[in-house]
């Protein structure tokens, strides 16, 4: 296990054969792999955006940086360099969908709890948003409320998306989160995920629910988070590409 350093949750490295590396060693990491035996890679859980000077690049990171510029420095560019530097390099990057194939979102409901037609309504135009967001590498995220955009994810994440637009919700019927998959997006890499703690935010900001889209995104723990929603009251929903 490959653990980046200010980024990997040290928990999850409990019981396993793990290195810390910083995200810009590509070369470390690369020998690393090679060192292990591996043949086969897999992206798991966030990358947060780092900032240059943390990302202390070595020399293979700065060659593969300069082949792509600067525009290698959103979340879908970066993660690109890195599952081509990989290739490169004889390795398969197999995506997490590929190995656990029952967290992919299913068309349709996911709990009791259904969106009524204004929801529908803010769910379109989360959809909307959200593509074009994530044709510009931004993000994957948007809360929609009463046909009003409250936010918009970029580098802080889903769970301060949330957090934020707590704080900006508006009488009345509460909003969605829509959250999709970027259309260039490298889905090896980084799918667009949801689980319990993600109803828990939305909940709190006083959403009536979520979408997804149907076989582009993660559910994690699905029986804890459709559990979890129909308790709060809230929908969870994966939207078919055609139905968007």
């Amino acid at each position: 296990m490959i653990a980046h350093e200010g980024i990997t949750d040290p928990d999850s490295t409990a019981g396993t054969d793990h290195q810390w590396v910083n995200l810009g060693a590509v070369q470390r990491t690369l020998t690393l792999l090679h060192d292990a035996g591996a043949r086969e890679v897999v992206f798991a859980g966030p990358v947060r955006r780092p900032s240059l000077t943390s990302l202390r690049l070595d020399v293979r990171a700065v060659k593969a940086v300069a082949k792509w510029g600067l525009k290698a420095m959103g979340d879908d560019k970066l993660l690109s360099l890195l599952v081509n530097e990989l290739e490169q390099e004889g390795f398969r990057v197999v995506g997490i969908d590929s190995i656990l194939d029952h967290m992919i979102a299913p068309p349709g409901l996911m709990g009791a709890v259904g969106p009524d037609e204004a929801a529908r309504a803010d769910v379109a135009i989360g959809c909307d948003v959200a593509r074009s967001l994530g044709a510009l590498d931004i993000g994957q995220a948007v809360v929609v409320q009463q046909g009003m955009v409250l936010g918009v994810e970029a580098i802080e994440g889903t769970d301060a998306l949330l957090r934020r637009c707590g704080e900006l919700r508006r009488k009345g019927s509460g909003g969605v989160l829509v959250k999709l998959k970027k259309p260039r997006q490298e889905a090896r890499a980084d799918l667009p995920t949801i689980g319990p703690d993600t109803v828990a935010a939305a909940a709190a900001a006083g959403l009536r629910g979520i979408a997804v889209e149907a076989a582009g995104a993660l559910v994690v723990d699905r029986d804890r988070l459709v559990g979890a929603a129909d308790a709060a009251g809230l929908f969870v929903i994966a939207i078919a590409p055609d139905e968007m």
